[in-house]
């Protein structure tokens, strides 16, 4: 297992901060979670020094439900707005007096399933995120890969469900939190399940377990939801999987943790890739709620 200095880290999305310090064998000690105060800079600063103020000199790494600009350091997250726009890592190595990381919890996922977890041994990783929305990070050759303006992995964003107006169509174009329309987001996670079972005709009231629930059960609208649901997320991440020749895909975020989705979704899209392994692509992530810090870690 790679070796670590003690580093102090921070898994933050829009609900919550979960922090912790990584010891040099990569073990977690000292998790405290916080709530995430999403439209107050200072609150949100004083969260971070807070934790931090008790371990003089420990570097601090973030792994952030967002992105940071390579060039510009600037932060950008859809649920924690009080970020924008801000360049996080000096502003808080200033406060804290130590070096500062950040990086994409994606990627954070990505390295650590790679250097730890279910991608280990394997030189091409795509890291799979299925939670509230999807996300991704990419690891190519044992190194985590970071695009411009922060932007690697995201297989959730472009528009990819056609939008014609007056056509027919099997799936709406909906609106995506990007300002695109027809992106896999807009069905992908766990919201996007629920938004596409109610267009099929499905309860309003029902959330994303209920209807994986449903669907094993046989119900025919969670088994029409379901469908379309496997045909267009493993086409999209077919695509992501031949681009850059990953060998394995570990899951995480909520929806990971239903074993039938991932056999039903890992079954679909070793279907429609160019090279197709004989074996499992799509697999359960070995570090669980540990991968955001793990990885944040190795930054």
């Amino acid at each position: 297992m790679p070796k670590l200095h003690p580093v102090l880290c921070a898994d933050i999305g829009g609900s919550f901060i979960d922090c912790a310090v990584v010891t040099s064998d990569g073990a977690v000690r000292d998790r405290r979670k916080v709530p995430t105060p999403c439209h107050d800079l200072d609150a949100f600063l004083a969260s971070l020094v807070a934790f931090a103020a008790p371990h003089a000199g420990a570097p601090l790494h973030i792994a952030l439900a967002g992105l940071q600009d390579p060039e510009s350091g600037a932060c950008t997250a859809a649920n924690i707005p009080c970020i924008n726009g801000v360049k996080l890592a000096p502003r808080l190595a200033a406060l804290l007096d130590r070096p500062v990381r950040i990086g994409n919890d994606a990627d954070c996922f990505t390295l650590a399933e790679t250097r730890l977890g279910a991608g280990l041994g394997h030189r091409n990783v795509f890291g799979l995120i299925l939670g509230t929305g999807v996300g991704g990070g990419v690891v190519m050759e044992g190194r985590l890969v970071v695009g411009g303006g922060g932007v690697t992995g995201e297989w959730g964003h472009g528009p990819v469900i056609p939008h014609v107006p007056g056509a027919e169509r099997l799936v709406p174009c909906f609106p995506c939190g990007c300002g695109q329309r027809g992106c896999i987001d807009t069905i992908g996670g766990a919201r996007g399940l629920e938004r596409l079972y109610r267009w099929a005709g499905g309860e309003a009231a029902r959330d994303s377990r209920e209807i994986l629930a449903a669907w094993q059960d046989g119900e025919p609208v969670a088994a029409r939801t379901m469908t379309l649901y496997l045909d267009y997320l493993s086409s999209a991440l077919a695509l992501a999987v031949n681009l850059i020749g990953a060998s394995v895909v570990p899951a995480g975020g909520g929806l990971s943790d239903a074993p039938a989705l991932l056999e039903a979704l890992d079954r679909a899209t070793r279907a429609k890739l160019l090279r197709r392994p004989d074996g499992r692509l799509i697999v359960q992530s070995r570090l669980g709620g540990n991968a955001g810090l793990l990885g944040a870690a190795f930054l």
